[in-house]
């Protein structure tokens, strides 16, 4: 009966009003709000690298014309290319970045190393062609051309085979259909004490793990909220245009929908937070066991020394003893053959 009530009330929408939120469920901020990174840096680092490694092999033949400044112009393009790796590596890490923002903090942890060694590979190999153009003089045996040409080429393929795995890490990331891994691979202090040795060793991992899922829960804020108030406000323009009676109940459900999932999300930044507080109070007292037990075992280390430097001396006054007593025998027994001798005399006369 109740159904049957409800029924001739019901308005049901047209096919173009319905059109107007088929896109919310492709913009769902858990799981599935993934952006791709782009690779067009990348591929223009790489290319800056490989005419580089060009120049290199081929400076002689393509700097024929200025012969007499060839080794001025590889210096100025090694320090070129560094002042470029310097900018592209800001860029690089802001990629790094954004990947832990979308929850996926095992390939950031991958990357973040590897993003910053193009510009410590140019930065050793511009000191190291620094340090052989100032010492060029005492050491004329090796013709400057030829090591110019082998830093910058071991430069740039050592660079460009840490590009490559940068740009494979990416692609990685860019083809993952899974959920963002910082959700499931926390370990939590309130788990029981068969993990306790892990969450210790790992302690500082936990932390950072923390760090990320905080991180990503509230960027998930952040888009909930944009996606309350642009729903809010469709629902207004909506109302607007086809009157307030018109019933609304997709819109108002998908509202309320993104509400609760904000709550939830906010409930569980919360509970992380209080999970890092006691995360961070158990490493703290773990931490303090550490240095007692480190004074603890400096004090026996003291009072080792100190019974090893007493058991030296009490050595050293055993052998001197040993050293009077087996000069006192001698003594006896010297004076025992002169006692001896004196007897044997008195008897003959």
């Amino acid at each position: 009966m109740t159904n049957h009530r409800r029924t001739p009330s019901f308005n049901p929408t047209t096919e173009e009003d319905n059109a107007l939120f088929l896109d919310i469920l492709h913009e769902a901020p858990l799981f599935g709000h993934r952006e791709s990174r782009s690779l067009f840096g990348s591929c223009i680092y790489l290319i800056i690298l490989a005419a580089y490694a060009v120049l290199a092999a081929g400076a002689p033949v393509i700097l024929q014309p200025v012969q007499s400044l060839i080794p001025s112009l590889l210096c100025s393009c090694n320090v070129a290319l560094l002042m470029l790796t310097g900018m592209f590596q800001q860029y690089f890490v802001n990629q790094v970045q954004k990947i832990r923002l979308q929850g996926y903090y095992s390939f950031s942890q991958k990357l973040k190393h590897v993003v910053r060694l193009p510009f410590a590979i140019m930065a050793y190999g511009t000191a190291s062609m620094l340090l052989f153009m100032v010492w060029r003089p005492y050491v004329s045996v090796l013709p400057t051309l030829t090591v110019q040409r082998f830093i910058m080429s071991v430069e740039a393929i050592s660079a460009a085979s840490f590009m490559i795995v940068f740009v494979g890490y990416v692609r990685q990331y860019n083809s993952v259909n899974s959920q963002p891994d910082v959700l499931n691979s926390l370990y939590s202090p309130l788990q029981p004490a068969a993990l306790e040795g892990l969450r210790y060793h790992e302690a500082g991992r936990l932390s950072d793990q923390q760090m990320a899922l905080l991180q990503y829960q509230r960027e998930n804020l952040h888009y909930l909220s944009e996606e309350i108030l642009r729903l809010q406000e469709s629902l207004s323009k909506y109302e607007e245009s086809n009157g307030t009676s018109t019933p609304q109940v997709d819109l108002t459900h998908l509202v309320a929908t993104r509400d609760q999932e904000l709550r939830t999300l906010s409930a569980e930044v919360d509970q992380l937070h209080s999970e890092l507080n006691l995360a961070r109070s158990l490493i703290s007292e773990r931490d303090r066991e550490i240095q007692h037990v480190r004074n603890t075992n400096n004090q026996y280390v003291a009072e080792n020394e100190r019974l090893r430097a007493i058991l030296g001396e009490w050595s050293m006054r055993a052998a001197k003893l040993e050293r009077a007593l087996e000069v006192e025998r001698i003594t006896n027994v010297e004076l025992r053959k002169k006692v001896s001798a004196v007897r044997e005399q008195r008897q003959m006369q």
